[in-house]
């Protein structure tokens, strides 16, 4: 249209940014609009509303609806800017025209105003279809000719928005995939229904693994489209790229994005969420983190009413590393799962162990056991004081290793789900006195006090009575071990709901940081002060799940040097069991279970100040090399004693430091030392002698229950002279 040379500046046309320029420039007489100057009232009013908006609006004006428009309307009108200034909406939007005269329509035949929120609309704004979202009100314009003579359109694009939100759920199907299957070709199946909820973006698509032959790909999963359809063959050689296949393959050997334009028109292909049929093809490739070789390639369709441009490239490669984090947490959940199955069948076949050896070991104990306390009975065995110590060694161990047997025994029956428990209505009060009662003559031998605080308890407490006789004579074991002086408490009261049972000591102490690891399995506190490092670490693990086959709990609170105090809560009454565990009569406690813990505990009492005294009494008459035997073991230092006493003079110690404190007394000509002992082990013990002059040239002989060549060179590499 041609533009008038000699325009009169109108106020309502001032301003306004280019529009306003070229409104003003237009040569209106030759439109049906006419001079602006003579321009209905009304509509001035609108046209100066409209240019000095930011909001996208147009106008349309008369029956011939013609249009008018502001800066912020160019964008929407894309490449047919400016041409459209002054021109019919029916030429302006012609390619959608039939949808919005049904609006238009309401307006002038109505006089009413419409809305739409996000309507989907296919323009040719930029010389091609395009799928658009716009947000617009259509708003009647009163005149002086009719009663709506014009129309105003406030619009908003909301184009990109819906492209996000779109983008943004198809990548939250993606991750709320299950990804613990499996199986890949399960977790393609998944992503291929997840892209099949984005028909817009991805009218169909392909999902290609690699097979057993490392150029060969192979269709694992597909949606939106059939076999009929498919312009791709089921399977592709990488290495023979056809015209259809070149792209794909240039995807998979390169490792990156490929898109391709759909070069045959003898198929007719799905259309997705569309009444055309796509026109590119993207090639995404599916790799690990790092990796040169992908996984497998998604071929989908692109979108025909949408630019691939950088934000749709960016979305296909969000997929792309959505399904590459995935499947490497799957394959690594995978190589877990292999590991922990791998770990439990170690686990299975340890536990099988344990009940098979342990069952085996029972059959020799007895018939060490049963002679040995036959000959101690006799009242007229002949045996000498030497003699008969040594048989009563040999029971007292036995006793011990039987003790062990048993709880690997327990422990390995808990792991397989075979320990079953027989509970019976019980005096939970008078059971736990007479169990404590078994301790006090070994506590009181030691020099410490056994205090038992019982209240009456008359609710009804259901327990296995020999579980429960376990529970009680583990926590006093311990107790024992790791309390030097002072007293050991056992209080037995009613708290709540609960039976409670706490053992107290005024022993060593845990470390804070121990405290949650207290009854874990096999775990054991190193360098702790005690009267043993003997122990097998399982202990407290199978008191903890004797309690709980109780319905109980258990737990520990303590500080450094100030003692422990171990709390096992039983609930009352039976309703927490089931028929077939409950027994009518009591279970008989087993005696010779406390015989086993005391024979063990006994051997722990000092005997130590009396070995010294005698040894040193007889090193004043012999003059004879003086070895210093350091072992918790109170037994296996009188074996060593009695084996060297011949042709040495023996000093022992029970640990580490007191075996400093005997060679600062008397100077030894060798030293054979446990490693693991309390408070100061053997490898500690082994740095005090080396760094002190004058004793750094003692040789020191390590024992160890351990064998093999690799602990005699870690004993050699430890600084220790040999390694037994």
């Amino acid at each position: 249209m041609e533009e008038i040379s000699n325009h009169r500046t109108l106020d309502f046309l001032s301003g306004g940014g280019e529009m306003g320029e070229r409104i003003r420039n237009l040569n209106w007489n030759k439109n049906p609009l006419g001079n602006p100057e003579n321009w209905d009232s009304n509509l001035k009013t609108c046209v100066r509303i409209m240019l000095t908006s930011p909001q996208p609006m147009f106008i349309w004006w008369g029956d011939e609806l013609i249009n008018i428009y502001n800066d912020a309307y160019r964008d929407v009108l894309g490449r047919k800017h400016p041409a459209m200034l002054g021109v019919t909406g029916r030429i302006v939007w012609a390619e959608i025209w039939d949808e919005l005269w049904k609006r238009g329509k309401t307006v002038f035949e109505k006089n009413e105003g419409t809305f739409d929120d996000a309507l989907l609309l296919i323009v040719k704004r930029n010389d091609y279809e395009e799928e658009t979202y716009f947000k617009f009100s259509y708003n009647p314009i009163p005149g002086t000719k009719k009663v709506t003579e014009g129309l105003l359109c406030i619009s908003t694009e909301e184009t990109s928005r819906i492209f996000n939100e779109r983008a943004l759920d198809t990548l939250r199907k993606l991750g709320a995939i299950i990804y613990t299957e499996k199986s890949l070709d399960i977790i393609y199946r998944n992503v291929a229904e997840a892209l099949a909820t984005n028909d817009k973006d991805f009218p169909f698509a392909l999902i290609y693994k690699i097979t057993g032959e490392t150029n060969i790909v192979t269709v694992a999963a597909s949606t939106g489209i059939d076999k009929s359809q498919n312009i791709f063959p089921d399977t592709i050689d990488l290495t023979k790229p056809s015209p259809i296949t070149q792209d794909f393959c240039e995807a998979f050997r390169e490792n990156k994005i490929v898109v391709s334009e759909i070069k045959t028109e003898d198929i007719t292909l799905p259309m997705g969420g569309w009444q055309i049929s796509p026109k590119q093809f993207i090639h995404l490739p599916i790799s690990p983190a790092g990796g040169t070789q992908p996984y497998c390639i998604i071929s989908a369709a692109l979108n025909p009413y949408r630019t691939f441009d950088d934000k749709y490239l960016q979305f296909c490669q969000l997929i792309a590393d959505r399904v590459s984090i995935e499947i490497n947490k799957m394959l690594a959940l995978e190589i877990e799962a292999k590991r922990a199955e791998a770990l439990a069948e170690i686990d299975r076949a340890k536990i099988i162990f344990f009940s098979n050896i342990s069952h085996e070991f029972r059959t020799p104990l007895t018939l060490m056991l049963s002679p040995l306390e036959e000959i101690l009975n006799q009242k007229k065995n002949n045996l000498n004081e030497t003699e008969k110590q040594n048989i009563e060694i040999a029971h007292r161990n036995s006793m011990r290793l039987l003790k062990l047997v048993n709880t690997l025994l327990d422990f390995s029956n808990i792991e397989k789900g075979r320990q079953k428990a027989a509970f019976s209505l019980v005096d939970i009060v008078s059971l736990t006195k007479n169990l404590a009662a078994n301790f006090r003559a070994i506590i009181e031998k030691a020099g410490m006090e056994l205090v038992v605080k019982a209240d009456t308890i008359n609710q009804p407490v259901y327990v296995d009575m020999q579980m429960w006789e376990k529970i009680v004579f583990n926590l006093l074991s311990n107790a024992f071990k790791y309390t030097l002086k002072g007293k050991i408490t056992v209080e037995i009261s009613a708290e709540n709901n609960f039976a409670v049972l706490k053992v107290k000591d005024t022993g060593v102490g845990i470390p804070e940081s121990e405290l949650p690891k207290m009854f874990e399995r096999f775990h054991r506190i190193e360098n702790v002060a005690g009267r043993t490092y003997e122990g097998t670490g399982i202990g407290l693990s199978l008191i903890k799940e004797m309690v709980k086959l109780h319905h109980g709990e258990i737990s520990v609170d303590s500080e450094l040097n100030k003692g422990s105090v171990f709390t096992v809560k039983i609930p009352f009454g039976n309703e927490h069991l089931s028929e077939y565990q409950l027994w009518r009569t009591e279970s008989i406690v087993n005696e010779i279970t406390s015989d086993i813990y005391l024979a063990e505990i006994e051997t722990l009492l000092e005997t130590e100040n009396k070995e010294v005294v005698e040894i040193i009494a007889v090193k004043e008459k012999n003059i004879l090399p003086t070895v210093l035997v350091a072992d918790d073991n109170a037994d296996m230092r009188k074996h060593i004693s009695t084996i060297l006493s011949g042709n040495f003079n023996v000093i022992t110690a029970n640990h580490g430091i007191e075996a400093l404190h005997s060679i600062k007394r008397t100077l030894p000509n060798l030293v054979l030392s446990d490693i693991w002992m309390p408070e100061m082990d053997g490898i500690d013990l082994l740095k005090e002698i080396r760094r002190d002059k004058a004793t750094a040239s003692i040789p020191v002989i390590l024992l160890t229950a351990r064998a093999g060549e690799d602990s005699k060179v870690a004993g050699w590499e430890m600084g220790a002279d040999d390694y037994m």
